[in-house]
């Protein structure tokens, strides 16, 4: 089974082939390629300098804009009658990893 690592929004994921996750959003709504980090295909294992040469990892957008769940933030002075609440939906790109090749 093979498995990648791959870089988009700042953070790093494993993905295998098959895979569905949410990652950071992205700019197009269309087919996406990575360039992978690290390939591992079984006991061979390939390590990138910064990236593999000659290795892609290609993913489907499924979700092209989905809102998380909200996160609050609360500021608040004790005895002085202040307080202030903020709310926060971040928004993602649910994809779906096609092929390490």
């Amino acid at each position: 089974m093979k498995k990648a690592v791959i870089a988009t929004g700042g953070k790093q994921y494993i993905v295998s082939e098959g895979e569905t996750l949410e990652v950071e959003l992205l700019a197009t709504d269309k087919d996406v390629t990575f360039e992978p980090l690290l390939v591992i295909n079984g006991e061979d294992v390939k390590v990138g300098t910064p990236n593999v040469a000659g290795a892609k990892v290609t993913a489907t957008v499924d979700e092209a804009d989905v809102k998380t769940d909200k996160v609050t933030s609360i500021r608040y002075k004790a005895k002085k009658r202040v307080h202030k609440t903020r709310g926060h939906r971040q928004r993602k790109t649910v994809i779906t990893i096609k092929k390490i090749s």
